[in-house]
């Protein structure tokens, strides 16, 4: 990420700030903690049983976790608790990031479990050696330059060590999808799509693909609909009206002033306020990949 800074107005869906990649003062956007830890949250069932499906291709021997453009910790706290005898050095490029997760680490008793690592992972991970499983969850979009990250990355996992890639298909959609408000949300996403397609254009990639042109070949892929219906848990709508607060400021000058106006109603305390609704549906669809280091060669016997 060799200066994959964050901008501040892509963190329209959730975890493009979870690597989080902020401007040099190394400031956090406003209401992105929030926004990553409501998503994790919310989303908890559907990201324990992913770390289940990692823990069951990494094996019971992980020791050293990475946890690749860490954000808040969601991630780092979640491998916590599926691999009870591991480590986890959290890298990001922001130090406030950081020194929250170390915060939260020592209040929840884990302090001795935590190291991190200020580093931008385009430019290599300094210090990180055999590490058991490498963790990049709505991370990798943001390099500048994949081959040479992942290149690094391949060089601090082990021998047979495990990368595991998660990356989401882009903002989360909250409304009816028939009628006024879903084709509202429909013409965010097109917008938000060329916004990123400008600032990250490795956005959508084929890591599949890239993956396997790093020497990681791919082990498992997948694509899944995450999706919460009425009842829906507490802090939905306060998650919807943190997304839309941030679709709305990135999209001045890319939409119509018609949708400009809506997406204040969604945002403004009114009876259209996404606080307020009963027909809010949280759908966020999830592509991970896991792909594994090769192993160590073995030895050739001895001829005489």
């Amino acid at each position: 990420m060799a200066h994959a800074h964050r901008d501040q107005h892509s963190p329209t869906h959730p975890h493009d700030g979870s690597a989080h990649h902020t401007h040099d003062s190394g400031a956090i956007p406003d209401g992105l903690p929030e926004i990553l830890d409501l998503d994790a949250a919310l989303f908890a069932p559907h990201l324990t049983a992913l770390t289940g499906r990692v823990a069951c291709l990494a094996g019971d021997d992980v020791r050293h976790i990475v946890d690749l453009g860490a954000g808040t910790g969601t991630g780092t706290f979640a491998l916590l608790e599926q691999f009870p005898a591991a480590r986890v050095t959290a890298v990001d490029s922001s130090p406030a990031m950081l020194e929250h997760i170390v915060t939260v680490a020592r209040e929840r008793g884990l302090g001795d479990r935590v190291r991190t690592l200020e580093a931008d992972a385009g430019a290599g991970l300094p210090g990180v050696t055999d590490a058991d499983l490498v963790w990049a969850s709505a991370s990798l979009h943001h390099l500048d330059d994949p081959a040479t990250a992942l290149a690094g990355i391949r060089a601090a996992l082990r021998p047979g060590g495990l990368l595991a890639v998660a990356e989401v298909d882009g903002m989360p959609t909250f409304l009816p999808e028939d009628g006024a408000a879903g084709a509202l949300e429909a013409r965010c996403r097109t917008a938000l799509d060329g916004l990123h397609a400008e600032r990250l254009p490795h956005r959508g990639a084929d890591w599949g693909a890239l993956l396997t042109a790093a020497g990681l070949p791919v082990e498992q892929e997948r694509a899944e609909r995450w999706e919460l219906r009425a009842p829906l848990p507490e802090g939905a709508g306060r998650y919807a009206y943190l997304v839309f607060e941030r679709v709305r400021g990135s999209l001045e000058g890319r939409v119509g002033p018609e949708d400009l106006a809506a997406l204040d109603r969604l945002v403004g305390g009114g009876p259209e306020d996404v606080r307020h609704r009963g027909d809010l549906v949280v759908r966020s669809t999830r592509e991970t990949w896991m792909a594994a280091a090769p192993p160590e060669p073995r030895a050739l016997p001895l001829r005489r």
